[in-house]
């Protein structure tokens, strides 16, 4: 930092705290924010940035606690330019709230939080603030979720008289703001077109903010569900699509195999058609000499987003699965890496000859080009340069297909053209590590105790823990506890991530001050995902799992918040692959761990709407 903590004003904080959001690192805007109000505890700017940080990681309970106890619900000490900001922060909390919950408390919440925009909206319109459209096009959508129809139909036409200049030549947000009035009104056709030119303006810009995007659209679907309207309507502004791709490894020349070198030309036209027919702005896969590669460069080529992910060490994965093709490939290689927006590795380990790192690396790579499917409202394409042939060991395009087939997703084959007269052998693959779903769990304030309550929390905490554990004792290879620690190990991800949303569910029905424990006690969860090992430990004269991903799943919950189950970008991905109809799992920013490891991407697990 330029000045010191001390000296920095709450302006140059909140700069600081604005531009942390803006990358999506929202854990470390909010921590920002919370040390500006350190030194500047009176700052309402600071403040609402607070909540909204904690809000946008979907902590929505946190941020509505947070909300009340820096005292944002009094309007009187609201300076007036922060005015409109603070009101529609509190209605959105209360929207989420809603949002997230069923039956009666839903409805319940959505008349509180369209009752909050609406007097936030009438308010403003009386002040004449040309920004009063927002409160109100919140408020006519929420209305109408409320089952409140002539309401709701009232407002958005007082909406759309105050935008009538914006549908001629207004921006992004106007546009959109009139084009949900006009949903709202079930005007089909006029939302059309308002969403045609607000997805075009934003699609000029060099930045575009797809984030943004992705939640308007998000926003026109509750409208859209609401009057039964044809979902194909929001085509209009969706972002563009993603594609999984995947394929054979290409031959040496002259030599036979599943992709000959004489079939190159071919392929390459037909992938570069069908990108141009398919409107890809972002693509995800590995980078091995022949169908990755030619992917790779199609993408580029295109001016799409290229995100790689390597399975192990990126000499040892030259050696293995591009040099082998033709040194021209080497170069193919680097190219497309130092053009790629983003390169993961499945596992920093070296290869030492086993197979199931393959199928780790693609399981990631579908999950992650899921997740960011999700995460722009969008859909997602597998293409596959394949011979249509069955796998030849643990990993390959066939068992790339068959996991995103299983999903029920759409995979487009592109032929490979091989010269092998017959099936190729399977075999079995070296595999030394397996890749298992590891927890870690602590109580949050434990170390507070008494010696009189530790009888308790043993009883009723633990006991509490043990009776959810008991439910899954099918599934689990390890369970191990120390103090208020907790260790689980699964071979299955979606148990792994069901355990721990019933040990967080388990406990919050738990009235810990009937039984003389803290009420402030939280349970604390973390998840990952990777590959480790399995071996006898002399000491426990069990089974035990070792290994880096180990240790990295022990860095995650240090730095989870109370009540909460965080996972790596690694877990999230492969539920996104195998378990979207149970769990959602929201991005919260680039996280530091514990211990000094370094940052991981984070989310937030949760149970799947409905």
């Amino acid at each position: 930092m330029a000045m010191g903590g001390a000296r920095k004003s709450a302006a140059a904080w909140l700069a600081e705290v604005k531009r942390h959001e803006r990358e999506g690192d929202l854990f470390r805007a909010y921590d920002l924010a919370m040390q500006g109000l350190g030194r500047h505890p009176r700052d309402v700017a600071l403040k609402h940035r607070a909540v909204v940080c904690l809000a946008s990681t979907r902590a929505t309970g946190q941020a509505s606690e947070l909300f009340t106890r820096l005292g944002l619900g009094s309007q009187e000490a609201i300076p007036p330019e922060l005015r409109l900001e603070v009101a529609c922060l509190e209605a959105r909390l209360r929207k989420d709230t809603a949002l997230a919950s069923q039956g009666p408390a839903r409805r319940r919440g959505l008349t509180e939080a369209a009752a909050l925009y609406d007097a936030c909206y009438r308010r403003e319109a009386a002040l004449a603030n040309p920004e009063a459209y927002y409160p109100g096009v919140n408020a006519a959508t929420l209305w109408l979720l409320a089952g409140r129809r002539e309401v709701a139909a009232t407002i958005a036409r007082a909406v759309l008289k105050s935008l009538e200049r914006a549908e001629r030549d207004g921006g992004y947000f106007e546009l959109v703001s009139a084009a949900e009035a006009h949903l709202v009104l079930g005007e089909s056709e006029r939302a059309r077109g308002l969403m045609q030119r607000a997805r075009r303006e934003i699609s000029g810009t060099a930045d575009a903010d797809y984030r943004g995007l992705a939640s308007t659209v998000r926003q026109l679907t509750l409208v859209v569900d609401a009057n039964r309207l044809d979902p194909a309507l929001l085509a209009a502004l969706a972002p563009p699509r993603v594609l999984h791709y995947t394929g054979h490894i290409i031959a040496p020349p002259g030599t036979p195999g599943r992709f000959p070198a004489d079939q190159e030309t071919r392929v390459r036209g037909e992938i570069e058609a069908m990108l141009d027919a398919g409107d890809f702005g972002f693509a995800y896969g590995s980078l091995a000499a022949g169908a990755d590669i030619l992917f790779a460069e199609a993408v580029l080529a295109r001016g799409a987003s290229l995100h790689v992910v390597l399975p192990f060490d990126r000499r040892e994965f030259i050696a293995e699965s591009v040099r082998r093709s033709g040194r021209g490939w080497v170069q193919r290689f680097r190219a497309c890496l130092n053009g790629a927006t983003s390169v993961r590795y499945a596992t920093r380990d070296r290869y030492l000859g086993d197979d199931q790192l393959f199928t780790y690396c693609s399981q990631m790579a579908m999950g992650l080009a899921l997740l960011r499917a999700r995460f722009l409202a969008t859909e997602a394409e597998q293409i596959a340069v394949w011979d249509g042939r069955g796998p030849g060991g643990l990993a390959g395009a066939a068992v790339d297909i068959a996991n995103w087939r299983r999903s029920g997703r759409r995979t487009s084959r592109i032929d490979s053209g091989t010269t092998l007269r017959a099936a190729p052998v399977l075999h079995p693959g070296r595999a030394q590590r397996r890749t298992r779903a590891m927890l870690f769990g602590d109580m949050h304030g434990f170390s507070r105790l008494t010696d009189s309550q530790l009888p308790k929390f043993v009883e009723i905490v633990l006991g509490t823990f043990a009776a959810v554990v008991g439910r899954y004792r099918g599934e689990l290879l390890l369970s191990n506890t120390w103090g208020d620690g907790l260790f689980l190990v699964f071979d299955d991800a979606g148990k792994a991530a069901g355990c721990a949303l019933d040990l967080q569910e388990a406990l919050a029905a738990t009235d810990l001050t009937a039984h003389g424990l803290p009420a402030t006690m939280g349970l604390r969860i973390g998840g990952h995902l990777g590959p480790v090992y399995t071996a006898r430990d002399p000491v426990l004269r069990r089974d035990n799992f070792f290994g880096a991903h180990v240790s990295r799943a022990a860095r995650i919950e240090p730095v989870t918040p109370e009540r909460c189950v965080y996972v790596t970008e690694t877990l999230a991905a492969v539920l996104a692959l195998h378990n979207a109809d149970a769990f959602e799992c929201e991005y919260v920013g680039m996280t530091k761990a514990a211990k000094h490891y370094g940052r991981m991407r984070m989310f937030l697990l949760r149970r799947a709407a409905g």
